[in-house]
């Protein structure tokens, strides 16, 4: 049995701050809030150096240090290549701003940011003896859940609301998860998963209700100032749902200083969501640190489409502490964003992606965004699994081919 060099101290509870012992099955904290891994920082930056990532893999298990699998053996790899930062030049240019980055998640397994949180919530699931595992889900968490659990021989369950895009439920089950689809949202799909604990004996995999999601996604944020020569970009747009990975992201800065990886800056953080499912933004205008649910959720972009976030308090934390904000934009933004972005870069993004860069361009008029701040977008997913829209014309080979209507359409 190999162990890995890991540095966990405790669990915390994020709201009242009370430690629980680490190496031991945990879901919310007493207080019913996100519990937080927490690691001997001091340690950490002693025993690794930036140097030491060199002879890696291009994974994010090269940060092992930083996350709390303790025995490689329960390491569950299915390619977690480091995702590519594509730059936007030409939207660049014809916006007359600074430098526009797109992080592309969507080259991770199963095509999406998931990967990175399920591949840790299950690698923790396998070394803590969980053999039964279970989650509510818009789409791609539950294909991620599916796809590492198959792989770990952990049995699962999933619960989709019935509008779940088609691909998203045909993949969950055909990867191996017993999948169902509910006639409400996914905060109904939760409550299914939370009453049948004890008659199932499942593990509660939902976002931020189990430690490791967090430290999954975390790793974004060490990905992208380790590609950025450890530094960080003046803002972040980020496709807001539960919101783990702006959640984890803000620990993954602070962790980096803590060490001297990086100096005191930090991106503003930007909460992106649509118009039709904009818990965050209302709470974040009204001042307050919690979101009341959303009523009636509808949007374009499934996957921020979460009507009330248990970690809400702190998304609104790092958006405020970043000198950040919460924004949401329109479904008929997000598909014009989504066209052009493909058109004019040829970066397929998904609807969430689309919904960073239709904020972009609508905060770069608003002023709230510098036409000299440097961006980064996160597109969550592959745009492959979503609707396109598109125009193609038909070809009968019976007749004479017609190249001037070729040329002309």
């Amino acid at each position: 049995m190999q162990e890995f060099q890991t540095f966990v101290s405790h669990l915390e509870c994020s709201y009242t701050g009370k430690r629980y012992p680490a190496d031991q099955l945990h879901g919310l904290s007493e207080a019913g809030k996100p519990l937080l891994v927490r690691y001997d920082l001091d340690a950490l930056g002693k025993a690794v150096r930036k140097e030491d990532l060199r002879s890696r893999l291009n994974e994010f298990w090269r940060y092992r240090e930083f996350l709390p699998v303790r025995r490689s053996e329960n390491v569950v790899r299915l390619g977690e290549v480091m995702t590519p930062i594509l730059p936007a030049n030409k939207i660049q240019r014809e916006l007359g701003c600074g430098e526009i980055l797109i992080k592309d998640e969507g080259r991770l397994p199963t095509g999406s940011f998931k990967a990175r949180g399920l591949a840790l919530a299950v690698a923790m699931a396998r070394e803590l003896g969980v053999k039964r595992m279970a989650m509510p889900t818009n789409g791609n968490a539950g294909a991620a859940l599916a796809a590492y659990c198959s792989r770990a021989d952990i049995e699962t369950f999933v619960f989709c609301p019935a509008d779940t895009p088609k691909v998203n439920v045909e993949e969950i089950a055909f990867q191996g998860a017993k999948t169902f689809l509910a006639n409400g949202l996914i905060n109904d799909c939760g409550k299914i998963v939370g009453e049948g604990k004890e008659v199932m004996h499942w593990f509660d995999t939902s976002t931020l209700k189990e430690p490791y999601r967090i430290e999954g996604k975390k790793t974004m944020g060490l990905e992208l100032a380790e590609q950025l020569g450890w530094e960080v970009p003046d803002v972040i747009l980020y496709p807001t749902g539960g919101g783990t990975g702006l959640i984890g992201m803000w620990k993954a800065f602070n962790e980096l200083e803590a060490i001297g990886w990086i100096g005191s800056k930090r991106p503003r953080m930007v909460a992106v969501q649509a118009e039709g499912c904009a818990p965050i933004v209302k709470a974040f205008e009204e001042g307050t640190r919690h979101a009341e649910p959303w009523q009636n959720a509808a949007t374009i972009a499934a996957g921020i489409r979460v009507p009330a976030a248990v970690g809400d308090f702190l998304i609104l934390d790092a958006v405020r502490e970043s000198d950040g904000f919460a924004v949401a934009v329109s479904d008929e933004a997000i598909n014009q964003a989504h066209r052009e972005c493909a058109l004019k870069e040829g970066i397929l993004l998904c609807p969430e992606g689309a919904a960073t860069l239709a904020a972009l361009k609508q905060e770069l008029k608003s002023g709230r965004i510098k036409s000299n701040e440097r961006t980064m977008l996160f597109n969550c997913a592959t745009g492959l699994k979503y609707p396109m829209q598109s125009e193609h014309y038909s070809i009968d080979l019976a007749k004479p081919i017609d190249y001037d209507f070729i040329r002309d359409c």
